[in-house]
């Protein structure tokens, strides 16, 4: 069965992304694991060098339920 998770990449408050919200997409997949690996690779595209404006900090995943089942900072990368 399919479910709606909502991914959002986070950077730091600023007054044009309240709460450190710099971009959010809901994805429907059958896994919860799909949906982590969706937030990896746009956390890791938000924090190239090239992108402008200020670089991402984290990401996070919310469930349908708005329970938070995912979270990854610039701090958790090897």
């Amino acid at each position: 069965m399919r479910e709606t998770y909502h991914i959002e990449v986070l950077g730091p408050d600023e007054a044009d992304a309240p709460g450190g919200v710099q971009q959010r997409i809901s994805v429907r997949t059958s896994s919860r694991e799909g949906a982590e690996e969706r937030a990896r690779r746009l956390f890791a595209r938000a924090r190239v060098p090239q992108r402008s404006g200020t670089a991402a900090e984290a990401v996070r995943v919310i469930d349908g339920a708005g329970i938070e089942v995912f979270r990854m900072s610039r701090f958790d990368e090897g």
